[in-house]
């Protein structure tokens, strides 16, 4: 693939995603929106005003418009893909783009029935050597964007992560009472490769979840998950991490 980086930290910088949105026209991480949609469609209304975080040049919005959920905001943190992504889609009435930060997320509290990342917290992690421990830099910045999803999230609204993580991995990020939400998992794919995580803001954490944000993790002990991950992604990354 032309677009691999010369190593994982290139994920992380803006100027290597402006360079490669200039002439890479789509990519699909961990499989396009027919995959996953009988999943989406159990949680995601048509009327739903739905944000789409770290959209990049995915097909993901077109296919959701196409498909009836046509209240959708993009956003990503590539000058280069929001100019060209809204300019491809200047035909899909109630669909905006906009360079930000999944940080500072520049919306009203209670904004969005739904928020829905695929892979764009997996990107963030991409400079992390264990599974078992997350860094404290990065935790911060999960942290920073987790507050900000929950804050824009109207009641009953969703968060929907889709993501190549384990639960065994992932929850424990995600588990956190400040929140606000509880924590649903589903997985899709052959092999089970790929999870779809739904937190439900306002719904309290189930108990075995709660004990996740009390509980060390024992680097020690195995992933509890037999789940192996696809190999249809051909980007570096998603074979070097497991988060």
């Amino acid at each position: 693939m032309n677009h691999l980086p010369v190593n994982n930290a290139k994920y992380k910088d803006v100027d290597y995603w402006d360079d490669r949105y200039k002439t890479e026209q789509c990519y699909d991480w961990l499989g396009s929106f027919s995959k996953f949609q009988h999943l989406l469609e159990k949680h995601v209304k048509k009327e739903d005003a739905i944000l789409i975080l770290g959209c990049g040049n995915s097909s993901m919005s077109g296919d959701m418009y196409m498909a009836g959920y046509q209240s959708i905001t993009n956003i990503d943190y590539s000058s280069v893909c929001i100019s060209t992504m809204a300019a491809r889609h200047s035909d899909c009435p109630g669909m905006t783009w906009h360079q930000m930060d999944v940080r500072q997320l520049c919306f009203p509290s209670a904004s969005f029935d739904v928020v829905l990342e695929k892979a764009t917290l997996d990107v963030l992690m991409v400079e992390e050597k264990s599974p078992w421990e997350v860094s404290p830099q990065t935790a911060c910045f999960i942290h920073q964007a987790l507050t900000e999803i929950s804050r824009c999230l109207k009641p009953r609204g969703r968060f929907i992560s889709v993501t190549f993580a384990q639960p065994h991995f992932r929850k424990r990020l995600y588990a956190r009472t400040e929140y606000n939400w509880s924590i649903k998992q589903y997985s899709y794919g052959e092999g089970f490769g790929y999870f779809v995580y739904v937190m439900t803001k306002g719904e309290q954490l189930s108990a075995e979840d709660a004990a996740l944000e009390k509980k060390p993790e024992d680097a020690n002990s195995p992933p509890n998950s037999n789940a192996t991950t696809q190999k249809e992604d051909e980007e570096d990354f998603l074979s070097n991490i497991d988060l």
